[in-house]
């Protein structure tokens, strides 16, 4: 994981509830690395660290990020909190729960007022690849070749399922 400061401080931030969620993100986070997406990974509560988190997201923009990725589980308020004092755009990721799988933290998230807007991936894991992936896709919009990167990444998945393809209906045709 990328950290500096200055202009070649991070872009995108990681930030989860707590430590057991890093299993999952460091999905999110090595995705980041395999662009060459500068970014920090933090651990911030929104319920039991309000005031740091509320520094933290408030100083996002003078920081030089320009995306938030927030993961959290249960009642899932980081992304939110993090997006009602900043304007740098925040996408959050659903942890999956042991009370109910995770659902709960999808309807928290995506539930979020009018106003102040939260972009919601999957839950899990899927939902920490495409938080990156996402980021990656938003910061491309002025980086091209950060767009080119994103491009050969979805022609070598296309590649993929294509040999797969090939695979299975050599077994199945035989």
């Amino acid at each position: 994981m990328n950290q500096s400061n200055g202009q070649n401080g991070p872009l995108v931030a990681v930030v989860m509830g707590s430590k057991s969620d890093y299993a999952v993100m460091k999905d999110c986070s090595d995705l980041l690395e395999q662009f060459g997406v500068r970014h920090e990974v933090r651990i911030i509560s929104a319920h039991r660290t309000p005031d740091r988190a509320l520094a933290f997201a408030s100083g996002a923009e003078a920081q030089g990020l320009k995306l938030i990725i927030a993961a959290a589980g249960k009642a899932a308020h980081l992304a939110g909190v993090l997006a009602a004092v900043t304007t740098v755009p925040v996408l959050g990721v659903p942890m999956a729960t042991s009370d109910l799988g995770g659902l709960d933290s999808l309807l928290s998230m995506v539930q979020m007022p009018a106003g102040i807007p939260v972009g919601t991936t999957a839950i899990g894991k899927a939902g920490a690849k495409n938080a990156a992936l996402l980021a990656v896709a938003i910061l491309a919009i002025s980086d091209p070749q950060l767009r080119d990167q994103l491009k050969d990444f979805r022609k070598k998945m296309q590649a993929e399922v294509e040999a797969a393809d090939a695979e299975v209906r050599e077994g199945c045709l035989s």
